[in-house]
């Protein structure tokens, strides 16, 4: 565990002891980063965790102090189970409601951005003239391949051009990495819950599943295991970093962990890291393949979630696998590779990530806030530190109920049951914090929480 984190715990354990309690005032950055030996950076580090959970509150020209402690919400606690081979539904939950605020994970584009993407693409269109009467490279655009090489080299992630691929967003890479990788009838391992996508697309390739429960630092790697050791398994499909949708991190031992064991039993793993840049602190969490020696981590990405759905742009890089992978790769569109590379190579997708991270960290503090005060006693509410979703657990909520009466009232809600192949998460809800808590995304859980306060027994 990062060592922000390691102290933001104490800080929180001190306050639940008594220790500390509502309107006392923190020490200085300065003196606190003294006081434990660590940097000043990681003191802001851990300020703003326990900022974001609702512990302190910054007063302007004052410092930081003990919020008041009737707001916060605890976080569930994941139940074990004993997991088994099911079958994806068919046809799963489809909803006819435009992208709401609440529903689908996605932010919002300041107007800084806005203007940077648009400069980016001129000078794209002004460059790349010359190919756009010919088909796209299937690998993906050298300018491309190379920029997103350097730029997560940067972050402590060393990778070389050649060794990605060009994709149609993240779940395009997702679904060729399977393809690659398994045969119908072939069984997947996966979170429990899984992001409902990736459960759709696991159906639509007549995949069976494995659901491994999750845990405080990840998924039980050991249940895994031992599905491996029984040759169950044909591949594991895991999101590493701000897990949709209960937004855990694997532990930096649990990815270890996980590349190891895809290793040992040479079975591979396809990892999911869209979310890996909205952590809210730096320096980025590695991913499981940083850890793997023997190519057997596909590991894909995309800017889908960071910058914008509509560019349809991501990336794997597979490993062992790349050559059967680049066979099924059919190129895309060379205006939109050129213009992310000049967008990310200019600094401006940096400088968006930077703004970006500190405004999820805010959304997320705000959310908690009026989940808080508008929940039923007894809710418990996750709090990642990173990626755009909260994880909620009622009591004697229906969920089912609500998801039913949220269509009708054409609200864009995603409801627990929706993640698993199993009868689990009957009491949950996710919900996006991408977008800023204005006046209308008030309206849309205002009206959430009148369905839930409808549905919920131990109203």
């Amino acid at each position: 565990m990062a060592r922000y984190r390691q102290l933001a715990e104490k800080c929180i354990h001190d306050i639940q002891a008594g220790k500390l309690t509502s309107g006392d005032r923190m020490l200085s950055l300065r003196q606190f980063a003294h006081q434990h030996g660590i940097s000043v950076s990681t003191a802001v580090s851990c300020y703003a965790e326990l900022e974001s959970q609702g512990w302190l509150m910054a007063r302007p020209q004052a410092g930081f102090f003990i919020a008041d402690q009737s707001h916060v919400v605890p976080i569930p606690t994941w139940q074990p189970f004993q997991s088994r081979v099911t079958t994806p539904t068919t046809l799963r939950h489809r909803t006819d409601i435009v992208c709401g605020p609440l529903g689908t994970a996605h932010l919002a584009l300041d107007k800084v951005t806005r203007q940077a993407l648009d400069r980016s693409l001129r000078r794209a269109m002004q460059r790349a003239s010359h190919t756009l009467t010919q088909y796209p490279a299937p690998q993906g655009e050298p300018a491309l391949l190379s920029t997103l090489a350097t730029h997560f080299t940067q972050a402590g992630f060393p990778l070389r051009g050649e060794e990605l691929v060009i994709t149609h967003g993240c779940m395009d890479a997702v679904k060729t990495a399977l393809q690659v990788c398994t045969q119908p009838g072939d069984t997947v391992a996966v979170s429990s819950p899984c992001y409902n996508g990736l459960l759709d697309l696991l159906s639509q390739l007549s995949l069976k599943i494995i659901e491994i429960p999750s845990c405080a630092e990840g998924i039980d790697l050991d249940q895994f295991e031992q599905h491996l050791a029984r040759g169950q398994l044909q591949a594991g499909l895991f999101c590493t970093t701000h897990m949709n949708p209960q937004g855990i991190t694997l532990s930096p031992t649990q990815k270890q962990r996980l590349a190891s064991l895809a290793n040992h039993y040479r079975v591979p793993v396809i990892e999911d890291d869209v979310y890996l840049e909205l952590t809210h602190h730096q320096p980025l969490p590695l991913p499981t393949a940083y850890h793997d020696e023997g190519g057997f981590v596909l590991w894909c990405g995309s800017v889908s979630k960071t910058l914008s759905p509509s560019y349809r742009l991501g990336w794997c890089r597979p490993g062992r696998f790349f050559q059967s992978y680049l066979k099924r790769a059919l190129g895309v569109p060379t205006l939109v590779q050129c213009a992310v590379a000049d967008f990310i190579e200019s600094g401006a997708y940096a400088s968006h990530l930077k703004r970006t991270r500190h405004l999820i960290r805010q959304h997320k503090a705000g959310y908690l806030r009026y989940l808080s005060q508008h929940l039923p006693s007894g809710s418990r509410v996750t709090q990642p530190d990173g990626g755009l979703v909260l994880w909620i657990e009622v009591l004697g909520l229906d969920a089912s109920a609500v998801g039913k009466a949220a269509e009708q009232a054409q609200l864009d809600i995603r409801i627990g049951p929706w993640f698993t192949e199993s009868t689990r998460y009957l009491n949950c809800l996710r919900l996006n914090i991408g977008l800023a808590l204005d006046e209308q995304v008030e309206q849309e859980l205002a009206r959430l929480m009148m369905l839930i306060e409808a549905h919920c027994s131990s109203a």
